[in-house]
């Protein structure tokens, strides 16, 4: 089976999300201007939710009226929770794809988008046609991918049954999300070891989440297992809100591209621009 090509999203929105202080709207769009001219693959720039549940992202709209598009090759990606936010996403034409989160954990389906797992897929349906339509990419994030908290059954077996619901809906990108950083290579590696074969119509991500001394093994199970696209945060920071009382962090992006160069990946990234977009994060999330 051929190699498909690295693929690295950059989510400053997972970032972001579950910070209590909000961000102003000109703060935002000055440093996701900086990250546009890193290069990065996707910028997973924010979502069309609503501003109860995620009052950080309010200003989606506002922010995306606010970037240059006109000097990247960076595609947008925005998150959505059920179908009215998915046609609100859909009708800026700047964006490329909507992502929308799956979860195999009934309770955290709920929790996450007030929504049982069979509501959850007939949106992914409807959003999946909408796209279609309209020239756009849904990307169906898995998450409790590599584990429940909540007691719900977990095993490789359900993940595989998710994946064949959504390859049948004609679902082509699918992250497998570790939505609080319970994965461990043991869980990884086994798991896109039997779905990038079975599906090989579905471009398989990893979005982990990870303590600052795990990260490395975890990076190396997905890539060796053969996954190629990634999702990241540059600092590490983040996570969802709606998942547990202390957000596990994003996997750092700067992490992931150290580990992408050392095993031969070319990522041509601007690495003044990462430079610049570093520090300027230390600013935005101080």
């Amino acid at each position: 089976m051929p190699t498909r090509p690295v693929v690295l999203t950059e989510c400053p929105r997972d970032a972001m999300q579950g910070l209590h202080d909000f961000i102003p709207t000109a703060t935002k769009t000055a440093y996701l201007q900086q990250l546009l001219a890193v290069g990065f693959d996707v910028l997973d720039f924010g979502s069309f939710v609503s501003p109860k549940a995620i009052p950080q992202l309010r200003d989606t709209a506002e922010v995306l009226a606010g970037l240059d598009l006109s000097q990247t090759k960076t595609k947008l990606l925005a998150i959505v929770a059920n179908l009215r936010g998915a046609e609100q996403a859909a009708s800026h034409p700047e964006i490329s794809y909507l992502g929308f989160p799956l979860s195999v954990s009934e309770t955290f389906q709920r929790r996450n988008t007030n929504q049982t797992i069979t509501e959850a897929l007939a949106d992914v349906a409807a959003m999946h046609a909408l796209c279609e339509r309209v020239g756009k990419t849904l990307i169906v994030y898995l998450s409790m991918g590599f584990g429940n908290p909540y007691g719900d059954p977990y095993s490789p077996a359900v993940v595989a049954d998710f994946t064949q619901q959504l390859a049948t809906l004609g679902v082509r990108i699918m992250a497998l999300s570790d939505t609080i950083g319970v994965s461990t290579p043991a869980l990884i590696r086994p798991l896109f070891e039997e779905l990038i074969p079975a599906f090989p119509q579905i471009e398989f991500g990893a979005h982990l989440h990870t303590t600052p001394t795990t990260w490395r093994e975890k990076v190396q199970a997905a890539y060796q297992a053969g996954c190629r696209r990634f999702d990241g945060a540059i600092g590490g920071i983040g996570g969802c809100p709606m998942a547990a009382d202390v957000l596990t962090g994003n996997m750092a992006t700067e992490n992931i591209v150290a580990y992408l160069e050392e095993v031969g990946e070319e990522l041509k990234l601007d690495r003044q621009a990462f430079q610049q977009a570093w520090l300027l994060s230390a600013a935005v999330f101080n």
